[in-house]
């Protein structure tokens, strides 16, 4: 067996034994998780970056308001 053993479902297999398309699909799926790893990390800095406006806008928000009451007291 070659050091590139990959487990399926609980079975290895060796690379050299998989057929051209198996190694293709096997490369797609690897692909595939790369990608889906990135894109769960820009999702994530999203998210965050959108909290902190929201937040943003409340705080200005409850400033002018606190502006207001002050102007007309």
């Amino acid at each position: 067996m070659s050091e590139n053993v990959i487990n399926i479902n609980g079975t290895d297999y060796d690379s050299e034994d998989l057929s051209n398309d198996q190694k293709y699909i096997i490369n797609q799926i690897q692909d595939l998780q790369t990608k889906e790893n990135s894109l769960r990390f820009q999702l994530d800095q999203v998210r965050v970056a959108r909290e902190v406006f929201v937040a943003n806008l409340i705080k200005s928000l409850e400033t002018k308001d606190e502006e207001k009451e002050a102007a007309s007291a």
